[in-house]
């Protein structure tokens, strides 16, 4: 006979949703140590990235370096918070990642390949903090009960 026991399949829900929003942490924390650097490329020396003039979105790298450079700092810092397990992370974590995409997509004609890997690291992390559920929160990693 096979007996079963409520708790274990709430606890192995709760360890993948742990997982997942570590995951999601260092992914954001991965992009926007790259988003740092690119905005640093950007401001620094206008000559490493190619530009096309019949695009029909036409701006001033030094300016996209400025956008990329605070995004990437910005997604430094609320990958701390999702350490933490914070809610206001998660939700600030998907909006940051959502101007990630949206900034990469205008940015396309400068650095075409790097853009689009950085959209679907992007899209990859608003999936991974979307899909935990509230009841499925887990208890900070500094608080965790000892087993």
């Amino acid at each position: 006979m096979t007996t079963t026991h409520p708790g274990s399949a709430r606890t192995s829900l709760r360890e993948w949703a742990a997982g997942v929003t570590v995951f999601a942490a260092i992914m954001l924390m991965i992009g926007g140590i790259l988003d740092i650097m690119r905005g640093i490329a950007e401001i620094a020396d206008d000559n490493i990235f190619a530009s096309t003039r019949t695009y029909v979105f036409a701006f001033d790298l030094t300016a996209w370096g400025w956008i990329h450079l605070t995004l990437g700092v910005l997604a430094f810092v609320v990958s701390f918070g999702l350490f933490m397990a914070s809610t206001w992370a998660r939700v600030i974590g998907v909006g940051i990642a959502g101007l990630v995409i949206i900034t990469h997509f205008l940015s396309l004609p400068y650095y075409p390949v790097w853009s689009i890997v950085m959209i679907a690291i992007s899209g990859i992390i608003i999936w991974a903090l979307c899909v935990m559920r509230k009841d499925d929160a887990f208890v900070p990693f500094e608080s965790a009960p000892k087993a």
